[in-house]
């Protein structure tokens, strides 16, 4: 066969690869427009925390704080603790084998007394059959105090000065029964640069603020670092108690606030509150991994085709994007995405937002660890 007629018979073949190509792109551009859109109206509307002109009353605030094996991060992170403000601070040693809670006491034994006579240190107790150890840890955190309002942090939160004031008066001003701040995520290695933005990333993109008004339940999503509760409203939707199976408690504790008819309240942490929530690419990893499953409503394909789907919008289209017009579009519009997030939340990580393609790349690992029937996480394994 002559070299004329191999040519003659590639080019169908290659006019269809162009037109399935060119039909791909058109639904990367309608997926990416459908976030863009999203996430201008919450760049209007989507709340940040801010310091309140007056202080609001805080009294009757307790801080829950649950801890396990933290020795190694709390420091840089118990002044904020301290300094919030509440009306009662609760740390809770959740069977730390790193002492943590000796820790905490030898602290609490050199502070003044007007502010050791706020903060206590209580001892957990072993977890029953049936529950996570964060929904256990919170439980019995929340048994322990009788405040009017509840809010639980976890331990690698930085609150910075009048956070909480901040997050109480949002509360009020959202009228929110139930209140989860998302705080900023706070980076070093690129595999956190990489990966943690996708958190707000997909609050922002997915989930529009104004739907949190509007009869539709499933619009609920929730950050467990930062969670506020009214007594009347913790007690209605049943507790952690309500969750007490769930790996990702948070989305679940929103999902049935909502349902329950109560008001779901969000924010963005700002500069108020931030989170660095793993301190290595295998913390990522398995922190990450845990999660998506059960975020998936439990559907591995989900998973996997979401991913794949991912790694076609950010990672191949700028391969892409020499053959045509419209892959170019989704290669920038995909920068465009991650720039407004990274301004949005006050991340501003440039660099990394540049290098967005490089993200599903980044997370197949963690992809990989979330397919695993049992998860591992903090010395224990679940199912």
């Amino acid at each position: 066969m002559s070299r004329n007629e191999n040519v003659l018979r590639a080019a169908p073949d290659r006019a269809r690869a162009r037109r399935l190509s060119e039909t791909v792109a058109v639904g990367a551009l309608g997926f990416l427009g459908l976030k863009l859109t999203n996430l201008f109206v919450n760049v209007l509307t989507f709340p940040t925390l801010a310091r309140p002109w007056e202080r609001p009353d805080m009294s009757d605030v307790a801080l829950l704080v649950p801890v396990r094996n933290e020795a190694h991060r709390i420091g840089a992170t118990l002044t904020g603790l301290l300094d919030s403000g509440a009306g009662k601070i609760l740390f809770l040693d959740d069977r730390s084998t790193d002492g943590t809670g000796d820790m905490l006491r030898r602290v609490l034994a050199d502070l003044p007394p007007a502010l050791a006579r706020r903060v206590r240190v209580v001892d957990g107790v072993a977890r029953p059959e049936g529950w996570t150890g964060k929904t256990w840890a919170c439980q019995q955190l929340a048994m322990r105090s009788d405040a009017r309002l509840l809010v639980f942090v976890d331990a690698d939160v930085q609150l910075a000065p009048g956070a909480l004031a901040a997050l109480v008066d949002e509360m009020d001003r959202q009228d929110a029964d139930v209140l989860s701040v998302f705080p900023r995520q706070l980076v070093r290695t690129w595999s956190e640069r990489l990966i943690m933005p996708l958190i707000p990333d997909v609050v922002l993109c997915f989930l529009p603020f104004p739907l949190l008004r509007a009869p539709a339940p499933a619009a609920a999503t929730a950050h467990g670092a930062l969670l506020a509760f009214r007594r009347s409203a913790y007690d209605t939707v049943g507790g952690f108690a309500a969750v007490r199976t769930k790996i990702v408690e948070d989305v679940a504790i929103a999902r049935l606030t909502r349902r329950k008819g109560l008001q779901l309240g969000l924010a963005l942490g700002g500069e108020l509150a931030g989170v660095r929530m793993y301190g290595s690419y295998r913390e990522v990893i398995d922190g990450m991994g845990r999660g998506l499953v059960p975020t998936a409503a439990g559907s591995r394909v989900a998973v996997t085709v979401g991913w794949l789907w991912h790694l076609l919008v950010y990672t191949a289209a700028p391969a892409l994007a020499p053959t045509s017009r419209r892959w170019r579009w989704v290669t920038a519009l995909g920068i465009v995405e991650r720039l407004v997030v990274e301004g949005k939340t006050g991340g501003r990580d440039w660099a990394a937002a540049l290098g967005v393609a490089a993200s599903p790349v980044a997370a197949a690992p963690v992809v990989g660890r979330s397919l695993r029937r049992r998860q591992t996480w903090k010395g224990r394994t679940y199912g």
